[in-house]
């Protein structure tokens, strides 16, 4: 399955530490760990930080090639503050570099030419007018790609129109609990996850619906869960399995990158079986 990953690249700062991240990014590694072709869309400052990431993505078995350098703007970053449960709050900091992410019709031609099977896409990349205009671009440049719309929403980086508008472009979505209780109407959309932290999850494949129990860990830091949970979701899709099967194994991959530190911390797919 070849997937393509747009939208924000960015420094996790902590109080004592950076990390990689960006749902998007974190989306695309893990994917891509479980076995997947994934091709991820940003762009990076000509900076310090933008040389680390275009580094770490590289060093993380990421092709880089659409990953582009936006000269003059800054490589993103957000604030991050840990609770004492491990739940985070985010700064985000803009205009940052993942906004002049700019596709040329030859780099389109050749998004197209690798005949996708899937364009992953979320919310907050798009709050930048020029960000939405080149998610709309990359679908009508790739009309057989099917979508797959990760809501994941962050403080003051949404309308309500634009994830109407975004749930409606989508085969496929994911949102937490009070995603949807705030957007309950996309039933219109063919495969559907909604996210409940130790509850677990609700699945919908077409007609095929399962609530699957959450894997018991201890939370060290819930930064990146939820973009791995999108991923194996996606993985299940492709495999054809029941909405159950589902469920439970991206419940037991979101659990694992909750108990480690860190948004793509290292983990292998013998700890999901």
């Amino acid at each position: 399955m070849t997937i393509l990953s747009i939208g924000e690249i960015l420094w996790d700062v902590y109080p004592d530490s950076s990390r990689l991240g960006g749902a998007p990014f974190n989306f695309a590694v893990n994917a891509h760990r479980l076995g997947h072709r994934v091709l991820f869309l940003s762009a990076v400052g000509d900076d310090e930080r933008g040389a680390a990431a275009r580094e770490k993505a590289a060093a993380l078995g990421l092709d880089t090639s659409f990953i582009q350098t936006a000269a003059g703007a800054p490589t993103g970053h957000v604030t991050v503050c840990l609770d004492a449960a491990g739940q985070p709050d985010y700064t985000i900091h803009r205009p940052a570099a993942y906004d002049f992410l700019r596709l040329s019709e030859a780099e389109l031609t050749r998004l197209a030419a690798l005949e996708p099977d899937w364009i992953y896409f979320g919310t907050l990349y798009q709050m930048d007018a020029g960000a939405r205009r080149e998610v709309r671009s990359l679908m009508e440049a790739l009309p057989g790609a099917r979508r797959f719309y990760d809501v994941n929403l962050r403080r003051a980086s949404y309308t309500p129109e634009l994830v109407r508008e975004s749930i409606a472009l989508a085969n496929v979505i994911k949102l937490n609990e009070e995603e949807a209780e705030l957007f309950p109407d996309f039933g219109g959309v063919w495969a559907a996850a909604v996210t409940r932290g130790e509850r677990g999850c609700k699945i919908r494949i077409g007609d095929d619906r399962a609530e699957c129990p959450a894997s018991p860990v201890k939370v060290a830091d819930a930064v990146g869960a939820g973009d791995a949970f999108a991923a194996a979701f996606l993985h299940g899709i492709s495999q054809g399995w029941s909405a159950a099967r589902i469920g439970s194994y991206a419940n037991r991959l979101g659990g694992l990158v909750a108990s480690r530190a860190g948004a793509i911390p290292d983990w292998s797919a013998a700890e999901l079986e």
